[in-house]
């Protein structure tokens, strides 16, 4: 059976990061942690939320490293609805099946006034360059 509950140091050796980053982590209230005296205790439910997956799966030590992107997209000279139809496609890619890499995310924000759409994606190797293929193909850019 899995375990229910982890210490801030479980978590930071699963995730690979330092103790100090998940405690700052829990204090920003990005990962959700139940205070039982002077320890945090982050619940299985929330720290598959935070990440996106299985902790015990996902992790460093189990099957490899784990590789996630962060990208900024910026499209500029797109009118409205090209704008609708990009933010379109990038929010049901990234609310649809992941297909077992990591779970992606994103942030969409278009600015009439100077015609610009800003997308902020995050998440695995495969479901990042999955969605930059379909901008490229919607905005009709070959070039890489």
């Amino acid at each position: 059976m899995a375990q229910q509950y982890y210490s801030v140091d479980q978590v930071a050796e699963l995730l690979g990061l330092h103790v100090k980053t998940v405690r700052a982590y829990v204090r920003e209230g990005r990962l959700a942690a139940t205070r039982i005296g002077k320890q945090y205790r982050i619940h299985r439910k929330d720290l598959t939320e935070f990440t996106g997956g299985d902790p015990e799966q996902d992790g460093a030590g189990n099957g490899g490293p784990r590789v996630e992107v962060s990208t900024v997209l910026q499209v500029e000279d797109v009118d409205r609805a090209m704008a609708d139809r990009i933010s379109t496609l990038i929010i049901s890619a990234t609310t649809g099946a992941s297909g077992g890499g990591t779970p992606a995310q994103s942030q969409v924000a278009y600015d009439p006034e100077r015609a610009r759409l800003r997308v902020v994606l995050i998440g695995g190797l495969e479901e990042t360059t999955r969605m930059l293929d379909f901008v490229r193909a919607l905005v009709g850019e070959d070039h890489t």
